[in-house]
């Protein structure tokens, strides 16, 4: 009589004794992951939801001035657009709508989109370039 192999299970067979242990572990760290996720949204959802209690004082109400030193930030102005680049830009998107693949079947989208294209040529073939 031969004794008996210690040798290791078929691999099915040790795979299915993995995946007993290591499933159950998995499905809960899911849902421990999404009650996580729904509690935190719903707390910051809640919180946005929530009115503001309204608070008694006794001062009386002075009309709103604003403080003296908040300033309002200036306005950044940028150099205008050199004429010769307007004309390429134009020329790019009349070459872009020309090109476009997917060729609209409404009538209206054609109307507006050769409207568009007769526009753009008017602007490059004109003398001066409007400022954009």
């Amino acid at each position: 009589m031969a004794p008996p192999s210690s040798s290791p299970p078929p691999p099915h067979v040790a795979e299915a004794a993995f995946l007993r242990r290591v499933f159950p572990f998995i499905l809960v760290a899911n849902y421990a992951v999404g009650v996580y996720m729904l509690l935190t949204t719903s707390k910051k959802d809640s919180a946005k939801k929530a009115p503001a209690e309204p608070v008694e004082t006794t001062k009386s109400v002075l009309p709103d001035k604003k403080p003296e030193g908040s300033v309002p930030a200036p306005v950044k102005v940028l150099p205008p657009i050199p004429e010769q680049e307007q004309l390429e830009l134009f020329q790019w998107v009349l070459e872009e709508e020309e090109s476009q693949a997917n060729k609209p079947t409404d009538k209206t989208k054609k109307k507006k989109i050769h409207e568009e294209k007769a526009l753009l040529k008017q602007y490059i073939q004109a003398k001066s370039v409007p400022s954009i």
